[in-house]
């Protein structure tokens, strides 16, 4: 008698339709209510959700450290979760795999009629951004999203949802007209923190503190920098000159639990040195 698992677990075919198929299949078989997996079969949308925010960000910093063996296993992680999804969704009778994947390229035709229309491919970037915009803006319309917050998802990291309703408002006209002004708002909003501080008030430290974060995300915009991008390569940053000094401390015996601030900080300015003088060359 032949295995009915037998092709889910062994077939090595490089098919693309072949693979996609198998995967749905297992995904089913795992949420089956009768042989399926435990854990599979007591999750939803909520519980999986925080799982594909952080496969997201685990293809972003493949790409980002240039590792593409592992990209492909991070991408592959990240299609489970549309195949995850995509399955509950047709158990509870929202949607099926085939709809999800229709809508999806319904929308890219329907956002490229310069591709897919009879529109002129003889548009600059700014120009096709500015009507990828106002067909977002005709579909949110359609959705009865006609604020113009409307439709920035509150799942988003805050501070690429700062950036994304800093530039909706920028878009209506509600924005600094210069950069001066937005770093002389950075710069308030620093006094305003150092005020409630102190104030000792520590409801007041929270909204000040939220206040310049938000700020700073519109100086990044008006930078023309992605703010988590940056704060990505800081934190990368941040990580390599701090294993330089427990590197450095280790070759004396040391760690940084029997060091001092003043030991560790003049390691720090070492590393800080090294990382400007390999950006000069």
């Amino acid at each position: 008698m032949s295995d009915p698992k037998a092709p889910i677990v062994r077939d090595q075919s490089d098919n693309a339709d072949r693979q996609m198929a198998r995967l749905r299949h297992i995904m089913a078989c795992l949420r089956d209510p009768e042989t399926g997996c435990p854990w599979d079969i007591e999750q939803d949308f909520r519980t999986i959700a925080p799982y594909t925010i952080e496969e997201a960000y685990e293809v972003a910093d493949a790409i980002e450290r240039e590792d593409w063996p592992e990209l492909e296993g991070e991408l592959g992680d990240l299609l489970l979760q549309t195949v995850y999804h995509t399955q509950m969704g047709e158990e509870a009778g929202h949607f099926t795999f085939a709809t999800v994947a229709r809508a999806i390229s319904d929308k890219m035709v329907a956002r490229h009629p310069h591709v897919f229309g009879d529109e002129s491919r003889e548009k600059s970037a700014e120009q096709q951004t500015r009507d990828w915009e106002a067909i977002k803006a005709a579909e949110r319309a359609g959705k009865d999203q006609g604020g113009v917050l409307d439709g920035v998802a509150i799942g988003l990291p805050a501070l690429l949802r700062a950036q994304k309703l800093q530039k909706r408002a920028a878009r209506v006209g509600f924005d600094w007209p210069d950069i001066g002004q937005v770093l002389d708002k950075v710069t308030e909003e620093a006094r305003e923190v150092a005020a409630a501080r102190d104030a000792g008030d520590p409801e007041a430290i929270f909204e000040e503190v939220g206040d310049l974060l938000f700020v700073m995300a519109n100086l990044a915009r008006h930078l023309e920098v992605e703010p988590e991008t940056a704060l990505r390569a800081a934190n990368a940053k941040f990580i390599r000159r701090f294993r330089y000094i427990e590197s450095e401390l280790e070759a004396r015996g040391k760690t940084p639990a029997t060091s001092d601030l003043a030991e560790m900080d003049a390691i720090w300015n070492v590393a800080r040195t090294r990382d400007k003088a390999g950006r000069r060359n």
